[in-house]
C-alpha cells in the first residue's frame, strides 16, 4: 500500500478572517502581529499571570494557561462549546492537550515523521486485510448472537461497551455529528482539506474538500459540512464525553468486561475513549501482540 505525500494543515474561520491552525507562530502573527516567540511568550504571560492557573482542572483553563486569552476567545471557546455543547469550564483539560502549540512556523498539525492518505483510499487498505476473509454487512451481532458467540473462541467487540452490555448501569454520554453533502459545480472551492468554523455564528464545525485529500483535479468538487449535535441512544456515536462521571461509569462496564474472558473490547466505542487513528492502530497491535503471545 502506497501513501501520497498529504499533511493536514487546517484554516480556521473566525467571522470571516482566517488563521492558521494548529497554533503556531503564523497563527500568533496574524492575531498579534508578532514575529518573534519571545514576543508571543511574553504576550501569552502578561495575558494570563493575574489568573493563578498553576494546576488546570478545566479545558478553558487549560486553553488559557497555553495560549492566553485572545487565541482562547477567537478559535476555542466558541468552537469547543459548540462541539461539545458545553462550557469550557465543565469540560476536561485533556481534550485541548491534544493539539500541538509551535512557537515556529510551522502548520503542519502532527509531529509525526511519516504522514499520508492511501493513494485511492482507506478502503484499499481494507480491501487487502479482508482479503479471503468472510465479512457480513447489514448484519445486526444482537439479533444473531448466539450464532456469533459460538463461531469463534474469542469475540472483538468494537461498538460501544454500555450497549453491549444492555446499558445495565446507564447509558455513557457521547457527541455524535449530522454530515451536509454538497458538489459544488467548481474546481477548487475552499483551495484546503478542512476549515473549521470558530465562531458560533455558523452551526457547523468544519468544511471538508474531499478532493485535497488525494490531490484530486476533478471539474467538480464534494465538500461536507460537519454539524455537531446531541447523542441519543441509536444515534451514531462519535466522540466519548470523558469527564468524570463518565469515567466512573465506564470503569463499571470496564470491571464487568474483565470477568468474560472471552470478549476483547477495543476502539473508541469499546474502550471509551478519544484515540486519533494512529492512536487505535498501535492499540489494536498491541492488543494482537498480547492475545498472541
Amino acid at each position: 500500500m502506497e501513501f501520497n505525500n498529504f499533511v493536514l494543515s487546517p484554516i480556521a474561520n473566525y467571522k470571516g478572517k482566517l488563521y492558521n491552525l494548529p497554533f503556531n507562530m503564523n497563527t500568533f502573527y496574524q492575531i498579534w502581529n508578532l514575529k518573534t516567540p519571545d514576543e508571543v511568550m511574553k504576550k501569552i504571560y502578561d495575558q494570563i499571570k493575574n489568573l493563578n492557573i498553576d494546576n488546570p482542572t478545566n479545558l478553558e483553563e487549560q486553553a488559557l494557561k497555553t495560549v492566553g486569552k485572545d487565541v482562547f476567545e477567537l478559535l476555542i471557546k466558541e468552537y469547543v462549546e459548540k462541539q461539545w455543547n458545553r462550557s469550557c469550564e465543565k469540560l476536561p483539560p485533556d481534550i485541548i492537550k491534544r493539539l500541538p502549540v509551535r512557537f515556529t512556523f510551522d502548520n503542519n498539525y502532527f509531529n509525526h515523521r511519516y504522514q499520508g492518505i492511501p493513494i485511492g483510499g482507506y478502503n484499499k487498505i481494507f480491501d487487502k486485510m479482508l482479503d479471503g476473509i468472510d465479512v457480513l454487512l447489514g448484519t445486526n451481532y444482537y439479533v444473531n448472537k448466539i450464532f456469533f458467540d459460538n463461531i469463534a473462541t474469542k469475540i472483538v467487540f468494537t461498538g460501544p461497551i454500555d450497549e453491549y452490555f444492555g446499558y445495565k448501569y446507564g447509558a455513557l454520554e457521547y457527541r455524535s455529528l449530522h454530515f451536509e453533502h454538497e458538489v459544488k459545480d467548481v474546481k477548487n472551492y475552499q483551495g484546503n482539506a478542512v476549515f473549521t468554523f470558530t465562531s458560533k455564528n455558523e452551526p457547523y464545525t468544519r468544511v471538508i474538500e474531499h478532493k485535497h485529500f488525494e490531490f484530486g483535479e476533478q471539474d467538480k468538487t464534494v465538500i461536507t459540512r460537519e454539524f455537531p449535535k446531541d447523542w441519543e441512544v441509536g444515534d451514531e456515536p462519535y466522540y466519548p464525553i470523558n469527564d468524570e462521571a463518565n469515567n466512573a461509569l465506564y470503569e463499571r462496564y470496564r470491571a464487568e468486561a474483565a470477568i468474560h474472558s472471552n470478549l476483547i473490547f477495543g476502539g473508541r466505542l469499546g474502550e471509551y475513549k478519544y484515540f486519533d487513528m494512529d492512536q487505535v492502530i498501535i492499540s489494536a497491535l498491541e492488543l494482537v501482540k498480547r492475545e498472541l503471545e
